[in-house]
């Protein structure tokens, strides 16, 4: 990287990319809603579960030009998804203003473990153990996503649930490769405990993106 696309990478004019496609939203409060991502490479919260570990390295991935990253977006439809790796790594301050010109709704998908920038209209807040969300993220919360891998994770939920705001939807989600032990137990647990919703990786039972 050259002196000049550390400067449009530090304003967030360049990102490293590591893919941008369009598909349907598989999981959460939008599933089934046709979505535009872009996952940014990059991330250091280190879940030893993650299904897209490839991302964590961002000198992996080629630095585009975030303008017309959020041009080739927006000609496809204007609900757009930023995720990782972990996008707030980066100053997203630059590409939601373009989305934003263009007319788009925008999506993160985050740990919480950065600080917020950028102009977004839909927080999708799933925090690790490795590395917890910042304090001022729990608040601007719109949904709170806990992937359940083991038991203790019902109680890390909990202890989560109690920091986001009151209109913060809750969602549980099985981490993908324990989803036929896990889903009998989230079942239960919602049950007993009605404020949480199921989330359910449906993109991978229909075999896209």
């Amino acid at each position: 990287m050259n002196q000049e696309q550390e400067i449009l990478l530090k304003e967030g004019k360049m990102l490293p990319i590591m893919e941008h496609f369009y598909t349907i939203q598989g999981e959460g409060a939008h599933t089934g809603l046709a979505a535009y991502f872009i996952r940014v490479g990059g991330c250091d919260v280190g879940c030893h579960w993650c299904d897209v570990k490839e991302s964590w390295n961002p000198d992996l991935h080629p630095l585009m030009d975030a303008e017309q990253i959020a041009i080739t977006a927006a000609q496809h439809c204007k609900t757009i998804v930023l995720t990782g790796g972990e996008p707030l790594m980066y100053n997203l301050d630059f590409i939601t203003s373009k989305l934003k010109d263009l007319g788009c709704n925008i999506h993160i998908e985050t740990s919480g473990a950065y600080p917020l920038s950028g102009h977004l209209d839909w927080i999708t807040l799933s925090p690790k153990k490795t590395k917890l969300p910042l304090e001022e993220i729990y608040q601007k919360a719109s949904e709170l996503k806990m992937i359940i891998f083991n038991n203790h994770d019902f109680i890390f939920a909990e202890e989560q649930v109690a920091k986001v705001n009151a209109n913060c939807k809750l969602y549980l989600q099985s981490e993908w490769s324990k989803r036929n032990e896990n889903y009998p137990k989230i079942t239960d647990y919602i049950l007993a405990h009605p404020q949480w919703q199921a989330s359910v990786q449906t993109h991978k039972y229909l075999n896209i993106p």
